[in-house]
């Protein structure tokens, strides 16, 4: 089975660096096979036959032992990323100044998420929620500053607990992952 591992915060700013090369390499050790990444902010691809759980618990277990920052992350299956992307909204494919998926990492607490982004007023734009991610479009970029997502989301305590991609990487990512 085919899964993408999303990493949080990583190789921003000098801060929090992982070598993708030295992580493909580390996976491969695992046992994980035809490990890939994408470019170079903690999007890495693998294929495996193990459930999981196993999976997470040795990724999560080299992540811990490899690195003196913590390092939240994903791990979604090929076959639930496609789910989420053909269950999104029509409004997904309009013209936005600016698409983003925030996925949710195993530390948040994704219904407290929901529920704070739910109570939100949102300007000129839209949200959806799937299974693994809220989907965040802002129609215009001259009133960007004005969105719910950069006057509240921003600031909240849950934004250090979710992994976010924009719009076009998030369908590379799905492009890669149906490429198996």
């Amino acid at each position: 089975m085919r899964y993408v591992l999303l990493l949080r915060g990583i190789n921003v700013g000098g801060k929090n660096r992982v070598v993708m090369a030295e992580l493909r390499e580390k996976l491969e050790a695992l046992g994980f096979t035809e490990v890939t990444s994408y470019i170079n902010s903690g999007n890495l691809f693998f294929n495996s036959e193990e459930d999981i759980n196993s999976i997470r618990e040795k990724v999560q277990t080299h992540l811990k032992e490899s690195y003196d920052f913590d390092l939240l992350s994903i791990i979604i299956s090929a076959e639930a990323y496609k789910a989420d992307y053909l269950n999104l909204p029509a409004w997904w494919n309009e013209e936005f100044a600016r698409r983003d998926v925030l996925f949710y990492t195993e530390a948040v607490d994704r219904d407290a998420f929901k529920e704070e982004v739910a109570s939100m007023s949102l300007g000129n734009e839209e949200i959806h929620f799937g299974e693994l991610a809220v989907y965040w479009g802002k129609y215009d970029e001259a009133n960007y500053k004005k969105t719910a997502y950069a006057r509240y989301l921003v600031k909240s305590p849950f934004y250090k607990q979710i992994t976010v991609r924009n719009g076009k990487t998030y369908e590379k990512i799905y492009q890669k992952l149906m490429e198996n």
